[in-house]
């Protein structure tokens, strides 16, 4: 069996969005599937007025924070222009591939005329070498190069998710292979760089199943093996349109702003487009086992956001709270929070980290913890109004100053000793104390938040909250 070889091939013209991560996911998974196979990043920078290194420090990072280890790579296409001139060279002294003169406003008329007449829009083969034999070649004008396409015949495929595809020929014309200023286009330099890296399966878009035939015929011409190609149906908004920053698409990284595990979007996107019988939450060393390009869905997938909330809900509730810990301690810092003299972070995520659905939702519940107290006397009066609560909350104080090993289990004793003396439910005494102490009516585990919180400043806030009313 040959060497399973995948790559994703970003442009670094944006950001890293949603279908690229889950392109790049399907990838990693396929090639990690196979013994000895291999992941590729090659970074498609030859839009020189659209690429930035700020995109392609996007990309890197992306890559880095879902964990997606690539073998070789990145690859960058500017470096690689001398390998394209070779190649171009080499198809022109073969008769594959020839100058073409015409210029962009011959171009455009042609174009008008054909559509005019109601006929498909392409080049009309007006440079190829038997079309201008003693036509005088323009003065001023750089030529581009194109590709010689087979003029008749059918190039098909077999498509790992859509099946047989088949074009004519006919339908397609003689591709601009590279440009005058010495730039390959997209087509002819992904072919080049997938032959050069060996490249065994293409994965990407539907967007993309259009530039297969070209490609193909590319790959012959250069009597190059041609690769399995993997074309994924596209993810659509939560409004089943195309994805766009208005439903949804936002950069991979806008993720991790917004308190995702990467784990968490990994597993959810692996799953718009591809399942393992009923399995929802699976580890990646699980997908490597299961993943199988041929099981991928024909159909659009639609974002859910309430789907991804629940699964990062999950990876979170199970994760290692020091691992949380230093996810959390910025988010906390950037509220104003202080963390250090204060109650044990880690110890925080655990009691903590059972409901939240993003890391945000987590910092924003351990604030109670690392900010100053913020009381309402209001709610203080309320909450003491009722005899009972006020008698409670009273013998609660007097009890806990005698309590010599502050722990959850003697806070809680003490706390089931006043319930059962006076006849009343946990809420009548513990709603008060977590208004007295922390400034709120709820907070996470009572006994557990109350040996955090410490002895001495429980006693103190409770003191100091019994002289409002």
């Amino acid at each position: 069996m040959k060497e399973i070889r995948t790559r994703i091939a970003p442009s670094p013209t944006g950001m890293m969005h949603l279908g690229t991560a889950r392109t790049a996911i399907y990838c990693w998974a396929y090639a990690r599937h196979f013994v000895g196979g291999k992941f590729l990043l090659r970074i498609e920078d030859t839009d020189q007025e659209r690429s930035t290194q700020e995109a392609v420090d996007v990309i890197i990072n992306g890559m880095k924070w879902l964990e997606l280890d690539y073998d070789e790579g990145p690859v960058y296409q500017m470096d690689r222009l001398g390998r394209y001139k070779e190649v171009v060279d080499m198809m022109l002294e073969k008769g594959l591939a020839y100058k073409c003169y015409a210029t962009k406003e011959e171009l455009e008329a042609l174009r008008e005329e054909q559509m005019a007449k109601k006929i498909k829009p392409r080049y009309d083969g007006r440079w190829r070498p038997e079309n201008c034999v003693g036509k005088p070649i323009p003065e001023g004008v750089t030529p581009v190069i194109r590709f010689r396409n087979p003029d008749t015949g059918t190039v098909s495929w077999d498509d790992m998710v859509y099946g047989h595809i088949a074009f004519e020929n006919t339908e397609l014309d003689d591709l601009v292979i590279m440009r005058g200023d010495g730039i390959p286009t997209y087509n002819f330099a992904v072919v080049v760089d997938d032959i050069d890296m060996k490249v065994s399966h293409v994965v990407r878009g539907a967007d993309h199943i259009n530039n297969t035939p070209r490609q193909i015929n590319l790959y012959k011409a250069l009597g190059a093996e041609v690769p399995e190609f993997a074309h994924l149906p596209l993810i659509n908004g939560p409004d089943n349109r195309k994805l766009s920053k208005r439903n949804g698409d936002a950069s991979v990284m806008d993720y991790e702003k917004k308190g995702y595990l990467p784990e968490a979007l990994v597993n959810y996107l692996a799953r718009l487009g591809w399942g393992h019988g009923n399995d929802e939450k699976f580890t990646k060393a699980q997908l490597a086992e299961w993943f199988d390009l041929r099981h991928c869905s024909k159909s659009p997938a639609c974002l859910d956001p309430k789907k991804l909330n629940h699964l990062n809900h999950l990876y979170i509730a199970e994760a290692d709270n020091d691992r949380l810990a230093r996810l959390v301690r910025p988010r906390i810092e950037a509220r104003g929070g202080v963390i250090d003299g204060h109650a044990d972070l880690a110890r925080v995520m655990e009691i903590t980290k059972q409901r939240p659905e993003t890391l945000e939702a987590l910092a924003d519940n351990c604030m109670i913890f690392y900010r100053p107290l913020q009381r309402d006397e209001a709610l203080v009066r309320e909450v003491l109004a009722n005899d009972q609560s006020l008698a409670a909350v009273k013998l609660f104080l007097e009890r806990a100053r005698a309590v010599e090993d502050w722990t959850a289990e003697n806070i809680y004793g003490v706390l089931k000793s006043i319930m059962d003396e006076m006849g009343i439910k946990m809420p009548v005494v513990a709603v008060p104390i977590r208004v007295l102490v922390f400034g709120e009516k709820v907070s996470p585990m009572f006994d557990k938040t109350l040996e955090l919180f410490g002895k001495d400043t429980v006693i103190a806030n409770i003191e100091s909250g019994l002289k409002l009313i």
